[in-house]
C-alpha cells in the first residue's frame, strides 16, 4: 500500500496517520536515504530526521566547522536538496536568460554537474532586488529529480546521470516579480502553482509523462481593477508564492495551499476544491502548518496574518465566517515560514523579532528582538531552531516557554535560502557559496 507513494516523509507520514502506524518508529533504510528531499526538509514543515541531527554544530566561523565551503557561479535563493549522496539546487544568470541545476558531492564538495536547462530569449524583468530568476526549489525522489523554474520550464532529471527525461515550458503565467512557489510530489502527480499578476491556477502532471492531469483556477474574486478594467498595480495584489502541503482531513488527504487574498483546500487527485478562506493579503510564501483539526496559515506581505483555521468534514465551501479559532494580526512573518515544536508555534519577522505563538491559541507565549532581516525559514534540529538572516547570521535558539538563545554565528556571506539538514550537518547557500558546516573530527 505504501509502494506507490513517494519516499518523502511529508507524504509518508499522511500514510501513517491513515493506517494507524506510529511515526516514531525508525523509518525504512531507503526513506532515510532523502535526508532534506524538498525545500522543508522530510516532513514539509523544516524538521530535521533524528538520524540526520546527530553531531550536528551549533557553532561555527569562517575558520570553525567548516567542512567545506565552495563558491557558486549566478544566482538562486532554492534550497539545497540531499539525498542518496547527492545535493542538487538551482541556479540563473542575473538577467533570467539561463538557467542551470547543480548537483554537488555532500563528502567532498565537488560539483557533479553543472547543467544549463532552460534558455529565455526575453524573461520578464523582476522589478525588485529580492527574488532571483531560480527560486524554486527541487524534490527529489530515489530516480527522479523535478526542477522548477516557474513559468520559465520545468523538467524531470533521473538522479544518477542528471539527464532530462521530460520537459515542460508551456503553462504560462507573468510572475512579474519573478517565480516563487515550489513543486509538491503525491503519490503519481507533481504539483504546480503558478499565481502570477495575469493569471492563478494550480496544476498537477503525471510524473513519469509530464502530461497535465488536472488543472484549477483560483476561484477567488480579486476585485482590484481600475476604472478601465485593468489590474491595479501590475496585479501584485493577485500574485503569492506559496508552496502547497498535505494534511489528512476525516481521512481523506488535502492539499492546503494559500494564495493572493485566499487559502484554499484541494483533493490532490482531482484538483477538486474543497473550501477556501478569505484574508486580506497577498504575496503568501510561508507554508501552512498542522496540528490534530488545526491548520495555522500565515497569509504573507508586510501586513501578514496568521490564522488558526478549523479543518474538519465540515470545512467546506466558503468558511471565512464560521471556521477560524483565532486571528493573530500583528508580529507575524512576512516571507519566512513558521516552525512548529511541541505545540508552539515559532517565527521570525522581517525586521528580526523572533515570536513564539501558542499553535492552539494564537496567543503569545514571548518575542526576542535579535536584529537583522529575515527572509529564510528556520530549520529545527531536535527543540533547538536555526534562524538565518541576510549578513550571514544564525542565531540557534532552544525551543520553549521562554527565549533561550543557544549560540549566535557569522560568516562573511548573508543568505535568503533556508538551511537543509543531513548526515549531522547543516548546509547554508548564501548569495555566492555553497557551505558544509559539520563538527570538526
Amino acid at each position: 500500500m505504501l509502494r506507490f507513494l513517494s519516499y518523502s516523509s511529508c507524504r509518508l507520514a499522511v500514510v501513517a496517520l491513515t493506517l494507524g502506524v506510529v511515526l516514531g518508529a525508525p523509518a525504512s533504510p531507503a526513506a532515510a536515504e532523502l535526508s532534506w528531499p524538498e525545500k522543508s526538509g522530510p516532513t514539509c514543515d523544516g524538521r530535521a530526521a533524528a538520524a540526520d541531527i546527530v553531531g550536528l554544530p551549533t557553532e561555527w566561523s569562517e575558520t570553525k566547522n567548516i567542512a567545506w565551503k565552495i563558491p557558486l557561479e549566478d544566482e538562486g535563493h532554492s534550497v539545497p536538496v540531499i539525498g542518496d549522496g547527492r545535493i542538487w539546487f538551482t541556479a540563473a544568470s542575473h538577467d533570467g536568460k539561463k538557467q542551470f541545476v547543480y548537483c554537488v558531492d555532500p563528502a567532498t564538495g565537488k560539483v557533479l554537474h553543472h547543467k544549463l536547462l532552460f534558455e529565455n530569449e526575453k524573461p520578464e524583468p523582476l522589478n525588485n532586488a529580492v527574488n532571483t530568476y531560480a527560486s524554486p526549489s527541487c524534490v527529489l525522489e530515489h530516480d527522479a529529480l523535478y526542477v522548477h523554474f516557474g513559468s520559465y520550464g520545468t523538467a524531470k532529471l533521473d538522479p544518477t546521470t542528471a539527464e532530462v527525461v521530460w520537459q515542460r515550458r508551456d503553462m504560462p503565467a507573468r510572475h512579474y516579480r519573478g517565480p516563487g512557489s515550489s513543486p509538491f510530489v503525491f503519490e503519481n502527480l507533481l504539483i504546480l502553482t503558478f499565481d502570477g499578476v495575469d493569471r492563478q491556477y494550480i496544476t498537477a502532471l503525471d510524473k513519469q509523462t509530464g502530461k497535465t492531469i488536472w488543472e484549477t483556477k483560483r476561484s477567488h474574486d480579486y476585485q482590484d481593477l481600475n476604472e478601465k478594467g485593468e489590474p491595479r498595480g501590475e496585479g501584485d495584489l493577485r500574485k503569492a508564492y506559496n508552496t502547497p502541503t498535505l494534511t489528512m482531513v476525516a481521512g481523506k488527504p488535502q492539499l492546503v495551499s494559500v494564495a493572493s487574498r485566499a487559502a484554499f483546500g484541494y483533493d490532490p487527485r482531482t484538483g477538486r476544491e474543497i473550501w477556501m478562506f478569505e484574508h486580506p493579503n497577498f504575496n503568501a510564501a510561508p507554508r501552512a502548518l498542522f496540528l490534530p483539526g488545526l491548520a495555522i496559515i500565515n497569509t504573507g506581505s508586510e501586513g501578514a496574518n496568521l490564522i488558526g483555521l478549523r479543518l474538519d468534514e465540515t470545512t467546506q465551501g466558503n468558511v471565512t465566517k464560521s471556521h477560524f479559532n483565532w486571528h493573530r494580526k500583528k508580529g507575524n512573518s512576512a516571507l519566512s515560514s513558521p516552525v512548529l515544536v511541541d505545540g508552539k508555534v515559532y517565527h521570525v519577522t522581517n525586521q528580526g523579532v523572533i515570536y513564539c505563538v501558542d499553535g492552539k491559541s494564537g496567543e503569545e507565549v514571548w518575542s526576542k528582538r535579535v536584529g537583522g532581516s529575515f527572509c529564510a525559514s528556520p530549520a529545527v534540529a531536535g527543540n533547538l531552531i536555526y534562524f538565518c538572516d541576510e549578513k550571514g547570521k544564525t542565531i540557534v535558539v532552544r525551543a520553549g516557554s521562554e527565549f533561550t538563545e543557544v549560540a549566535i554565528n557569522e560568516l562573511g556571506d548573508g543568505m535568503r535560502s533556508s538551511p537543509a539538514i543531513a548526515g549531522g550537518a547543516l548546509y547554508l547557500r548564501t548569495f555566492g557559496f555553497l557551505y558544509k558546516i559539520a563538527t570538526a573530527k
